[in-house]
């Protein structure tokens, strides 16, 4: 998929590694958009977890995504 020197398979494991990555990746920012928009929906307290606090929470969550996708990017060249 993103490995352009196609002579080389990758281990069992590095696909696995790589594939729960990838999950990771999407785990991370959909926990961010739930938490960021329909924080309302999933009972938030508002007193405990304010409004700018979600915010803040889910602009970590997608900067730590990115990063873990850099860090995929990089590995699997």
């Amino acid at each position: 998929m993103l490995n352009s020197d196609n002579s080389r398979q990758k281990s069992p494991q590095q696909r696995f590694l790589f594939i729960l990555g990838v999950a990771m990746i999407i785990l991370f920012c959909t926990i961010a958009v739930i938490v960021v928009f329909f924080g309302d929906l999933i009972h938030l307290d508002p007193q405990k977890f304010p409004q700018g606090y979600r915010i803040a929470f889910g602009i970590v969550l997608i900067i730590y995504a990115i990063i873990r996708f850099f860090r995929i990017l990089r590995d699997n060249k």
